[in-house]
């Protein structure tokens, strides 16, 4: 056996000590969402539960979901009508739909998970393991990468857990009660803010990256 071999089966029992969902709030995604569905369905260790879902969407994202949900038994679509009115506590509006089919659930370890990224197989197992290392670690993620620009930490802290994939010890998000319906944007950073107050360590980790691939500029709505 390798010292590859070993350590990748260190990290792998880290990891599996640990079960964890995940939560993807999803408004007209048909363009990015297989993406998203094809890194999860790769991982080494993958989610008890994953809820996806569609806040309305109009344009094929519920399909494709529908699709992927009936080959594999832990994927579920949870289907919200078309709002009239549109901001971004919407999208903690449809966090909260499907965290309320996974909250009594088992799990250690709670997502939320953009519908337009991507990343590499040991994405989820390398933050579980992060995890499983400081039992203080509140909120964790990593750097994204959009085109060739990358998420530059020597303006902000690496304490900052980017809002594209922040996975939460369970224990941390009920103590911070969950995300806060702001309609002006920022409920990412309240998250981060409120955990630190609470003496949770927050931690992104640029050693990995996920590819955030709906420019952030582009979008001409909000949530």
């Amino acid at each position: 056996m390798t010292e590859v071999s070993i350590a990748a089966g260190a990290r792998n029992g880290r990891a599996a000590a640990l079960t964890y969902v995940l939560v993807t709030p999803a408004r007209d995604e048909a363009a990015f969402i297989e993406r998203t569905i094809a890194s999860v369905v790769a991982q080494t260790v993958r989610p008890t539960k994953w809820l996806i879902v569609s806040d309305g969407s109009t344009d094929g994202t519920d399909q494709i979901v529908r699709r992927y949900s009936a080959e594999h038994e832990w994927i579920e679509l949870v289907e919200m009508p078309e709002r009239a009115e549109r901001h971004f506590a919407g999208k903690v509006a449809a966090f909260n739909a499907g965290y309320a089919r996974v909250r009594n659930l088992g799990y250690d370890v709670i997502g939320n998970l953009d519908a337009d990224i991507s990343f590499d197989e040991e994405y989820l197992e390398f933050l579980l393991c992060k995890f499983a290392d400081d039992p203080r670690l509140g909120v964790a993620g990593t750097p994204f990468r959009e085109g060739s620009h990358q998420y530059d930490y020597r303006f902000t802290s690496i304490e900052h857990v980017s809002g594209a994939c922040q996975m939460f010890r369970r224990e941390c998000f009920e103590e911070i009660g969950g995300y806060v319906p702001v309609k002006i944007g920022g409920i990412d950073l309240v998250a981060v803010l409120t955990a630190r107050m609470k003496g949770w360590h927050t931690r992104s980790f640029p050693e990995k990256t996920c590819v955030h691939h709906r420019s952030m500029g582009t979008r001409n709505r909000v949530n």
